[in-house]
C-alpha cells in the first residue's frame, strides 16, 4: 500500500490513543488516584508516564469486560517480543494502544552547531565527513499484550522483594546517603522534628545540607531521605515548581513513592494531596498538561535514581529475558516527550504524548 493510503489509518489510530489518553487523564482528576497511579508506573518504569496510564485503563476495561483473569497487568510487550520468549498472543485479545517514538535520522560535519543538523531522507546517504545521529521526530500508535493474554513457555519469575511495614530494604538507606552526597550535599540525622521546623526532613540549598530525623522507624526515614533527594535532582532555590501550591512537594513525594513501590515497601503512610489542587495551580495552564507533565518528571527522577541503586527492586514491566534493543526499543534512560500531531479545532491539540 501507498504512504498517501497507509498514512490517514495511521493518523486515526494516533488521534484515537491521544483521545484515550486524555480520558484516563481527566478521569485521574477527578478522581483521587494519583497515588495509585504512581505505585503502577513504579511497575512499568521502563515506559513513559503517559503509556502507563493508557495501559492501566484499557488492562481495566478488558478486565471489566471479562477478556482478562488478572486485575493489573504484569509483564507488558510487543507481538513479536512475545515470541522472542516463546509465548503467543491469545487468539482474539486486543493489544492496547501506546505511543511509540517514530524517528529519524539527522546527519552534520559540525555536531556542536545545532542548526548545522539536516534530517536525511530514508535511504539517503551521509555525506563524507559528516556525523550521523538518530532522533524522536513524532510518535506513532503501536501495541502491547499483558502476559495474561498469552499463552506458551512460562515465565521465570524475578524475585519480587515484599516488606512489612516499617521495614526499608536492605541497603536502600545507604544508597540514597550516597546519591545525596554526589550531589555535594551533607546528609545528618537530627534528634527530633523540633530541630528542622517540625518536618521529617529538610533540604538546606544554601548550606547544601540535608537534615532526617532520626526518632522514626526505619522505612519512614528511608522514605524521608528519598523524598529529600527528589527535591534535590528536580528543584533548587526558586524552581517554578516550588511557587504552584504544592507541586515541588507532589514531585518530590511522588518520586519518594515510586522508589518504595519499586523496593516492595508499605506505602500506606505516603499522602499526596488530591490531584485538582495541584494539577489547577499553574495559571495560564491546562491541568491535563499538569499532569502528564508532573507525572513524566516523577517518572524520570525516580527511573534515574533506581537505576543507580544497588538494591533488589520489582521488576519493569518487561518479561524476564527480553532484550529490547533488539527491536529497536531499549528502554531510555531518560524517556524522550513527544508533542501529538495537529489536529483541528480541538482542545486537546498538541498536548504532550510520550
Amino acid at each position: 500500500m501507498s504512504d498517501q493510503t497507509t498514512r490517514p489509518d495511521a493518523e486515526a489510530r494516533l488521534n484515537e490513543v491521544h483521545d484515550r489518553l486524555v480520558r484516563s487523564v481527566e478521569a485521574l482528576i477527578e478522581t483521587d488516584d494519583w497515588k495509585r497511579s504512581i505505585e503502577f508506573a513504579a511497575h512499568f518504569r521502563s515506559r513513559s508516564f503517559n503509556n502507563t496510564l493508557l495501559i492501566w485503563s484499557q488492562h481495566a476495561a478488558a478486565f471489566e469486560a471479562g477478556r482478562v483473569s488478572e486485575t493489573s497487568p504484569t509483564y507488558v510487550a510487543g507481538f513479536k517480543q512475545w515470541h522472542a520468549v516463546d509465548r503467543s498472543v491469545l487468539s482474539g485479545q486486543h493489544g492496547y494502544m501506546i505511543f511509540a517514538p517514530r524517528t529519524a535520522r539527522f546527519a552534520t560535519t559540525s555536531p556542536l552547531d545545532v542548526s548545522s543538523w539536516r534530517r536525511l531522507a530514508p535511504r539517503e546517504r551521509p555525506r563524507s565527513g559528516e556525523v550521523v545521529r538518530t532522533g524522536v521526530v513524532g510518535a506513532r500508535p503501536a501495541y502491547v499484550w499483558d502476559i495474561s493474554q498469552t499463552i506458551g513457555r512460562p515465565i521465570v519469575e524475578v524475585p519480587r522483594p515484599h516488606l512489612l511495614r516499617g521495614v526499608a530494604p536492605a541497603g536502600l538507606w545507604t544508597g540514597l546517603a550516597s546519591l545525596v552526597d554526589q550531589e555535594g550535599f551533607t546528609l545528618s540525622l537530627v534528634a527530633s522534628a523540633t530541630s528542622i521546623g517540625g518536618a521529617n526532613g529538610r533540604t538546606d540549598y544554601s548550606t547544601k545540607t540535608v537534615a532526617v530525623r532520626a526518632d522514626m522507624d526505619d522505612a519512614a526515614r528511608t522514605k524521608t531521605l528519598a523524598h529529600e533527594l527528589a527535591h534535590i535532582r528536580l528543584h533548587g532555590p526558586g524552581h517554578e515548581a516550588l511557587a504552584h501550591r504544592g507541586i515541588g512537594e507532589v514531585e518530590a513525594e511522588s518520586v519518594a513513592l515510586m522508589i518504595a513501590a519499586a523496593h516492595g515497601m508499605d506505602t500506606q503512610e505516603y499522602t499526596i494531596p488530591y490531584v485538582a489542587t495541584w494539577a489547577s495551580s499553574v495559571a495560564d495552564a491546562d491541568a491535563l498538561v499538569v499532569v502528564q507533565r508532573t507525572g513524566e518528571r516523577v517518572r524520570r527522577a525516580a527511573a534515574a535514581v533506581l537505576e543507580m541503586l544497588p538494591s533488589e527492586q520489582m521488576p519493569a514491566g518487561d518479561p524476564p529475558g527480553l532484550d529490547r534493543s533488539a527491536y529497536g526499543q531499549a528502554p531510555p534512560r531518560h524517556a524522550t516527550t513527544h508533542t501529538t500531531p495537529g489536529r483541528t479545532a480541538d482542545r486537546t491539540t498538541a498536548r504532550s504524548i510520550s
